[in-house]
């Protein structure tokens, strides 16, 4: 029986940042994962194989739209679909052997195959029971369906599905407007599928600025994707070839039928959390299937941790890591600390969407005064230059104190642009204090100043 002072269960974002932190730190670790590769959902199955397929196909939208306005010309890019995919794998090869070999360097043994938690201090993997003074579950989440609406990952596809078509689809029914919908409807409207992305609610991207919505609903229209709002699905009824969508609008009750090639379901996940053993160790689950933590990212149960998508809030891969790192120093006995008001959030569309800190809404719904700057792409010189110039900055502080509260992007960028508005609001930065601050010209980050600009006496180039 080997005994550790930490064992991580899952290697996802959370669990392999983690245990390396603890590695770190001093601590005996080991890391508990049943794929034959780490990096869990998110470099096997989600964001970076999304990303590969969302970049090669704006490279193809590029070549078909904006070469020949560049002086390029040439007849436009063929999809070689299986070539794709091949680049996709290859990108998800080199990042999952990456962690195997930080895990190598941090000396962290990782214990292969799927984990359950037999008493406190005891971790099961396989037939063989090892010993930790401290657990950290980092289990991560699933994909989560509807009523009538059975996954086959063949025809109705969750995002796993989505990322290995046999072919690209004539007709794609994506269920959902959020974050994994958009994103993987975009690609395949890209490479020449007719996409209708089916959405219950009245707006695309829940949750987010309203104006974003709006724009990014717009944009992607532009891009030739057809949204149905307002409507809740029934069900889906799927033969060897095709599928039809049924659902109904909410303002009349009226129900409808869709055609489909391929439907995506991506209605959002749910924490994964089966086979750990938690209900029989007592561990305190929320109604929604989270386990319950206190404000150190410990269970009831002493000496068992949880972190990332099995707990509360956002399920982002980076607040998973930065809870994995506070977890680790916790267990170390220093201070971790996540402050979860500046946690970004991003659409890697074209062009991207990026968010961090309060909405208009939020703020006129705590009665908080605020000032808003604005400015638009448009007056960007960088982004007019690579047509580019759709979107804007919202830069959101307080009326009185100037403090940034919040920010909201969506251009060029966007993703990366975000985080100097997340430093300056972890050192509780006002907006002058961006404005003043000397931006390299020529470049998008410019209308990140522009919009603080836009909050005293003006932006210049609006």
């Amino acid at each position: 029986m080997a005994s550790y002072d930490v064992i991580v269960i899952g290697a996802g974002p959370g669990g392999y940042v983690a245990a390396i932190r603890c590695a770190q730190l001093g601590l005996k670790t080991a890391c508990v994962e049943g794929r034959d590769t780490l990096g869990g959902t998110c470099l096997n199955v989600g964001c970076i194989p999304s990303k590969a397929l969302l970049h090669a196909s704006h490279m193809l939208h590029e070549a078909e739209h904006n070469f020949a306005k560049m002086g390029l010309k040439g007849k436009s890019p063929s999809v070689d679909w299986p070539g794709m995919l091949a680049y996709k794998d290859d990108v998800i090869g080199q990042n999952t052997k990456g962690v195997e070999f930080l895990f190598k360097k941090n000396k962290i043994d990782w214990l292969k195959g799927w984990g359950s938690i037999p008493e406190a201090g005891k971790v099961k993997v396989g037939d063989e029971v090892h010993e930790a003074k401290n657990i950290i579950i980092a289990s991560g989440s699933e994909a989560a369906s509807l009523p009538g609406v059975e996954v086959d990952e063949k025809i109705v596809v969750t995002s796993t599905g989505a990322l290995e078509l046999p072919k690209v689809p004539k007709k794609l029914v994506v269920i959902g407007a959020g974050v994994i919908g958009l994103e993987l409807g975009s690609v395949y409207a890209r490479l020449g599928s007719e996409v209708t992305v089916i959405e219950y609610l009245d707006a695309v991207t829940p949750g987010m600025d309203a104006e974003v919505q709006k724009t990014v609903q717009r944009m992607l229209k532009k891009q030739g994707m057809s949204f149905i709002m307002g409507a809740a699905v029934q069900k889906t009824e799927a033969t060897k070839t095709k599928a039809k969508v049924h659902y109904k609008l909410r303002k009349d009750d009226s129900e409808h039928v869709l055609d489909a090639d391929v439907v995506l379901v991506a209605t959002g996940r749910k924490p994964y959390t089966d086979g750990l053993g938690l209900e029989a160790l007592g561990v305190e689950m929320s109604q929604r299937g989270q386990i319950k933590t206190d404000d150190h990212w410990q269970t009831n149960v002493k000496g068992i941790y949880a972190i990332g998508d099995a707990i509360n809030g956002p399920m982002l891969a980076h607040k998973a890591e930065d809870e994995g790192m506070a977890a680790a120093e916790v267990i170390a006995g220093k201070a971790g600390h996540v402050n979860y008001g500046v946690i970004p959030g991003v659409i890697y569309t074209h062009p991207e969407v990026a968010t961090v800190g309060k909405t208009e809404d939020q703020l006129k719904e705590e009665g908080r005064a605020y000032k808003v700057g604005k400015f638009s792409f448009m007056g960007n010189g960088r982004a007019k230059a690579v047509f580019a110039g759709d979107g804007f900055v919202k830069l959101l502080a307080d009326k009185d104190t100037d403090r940034i509260l919040g920010c909201h992007i969506i251009g060029p960028g966007a993703g990366d642009l975000i985080h100097e508005v997340c430093v300056a609001m972890e050192f509780g930065a006002s907006a002058e204090d961006l404005a003043m601050t000397c931006h390299a010209h020529p470049t998008y980050s410019e209308a990140v100043r522009e919009a603080a600009l836009a909050c005293g006496d003006g932006a210049i180039h609006s």
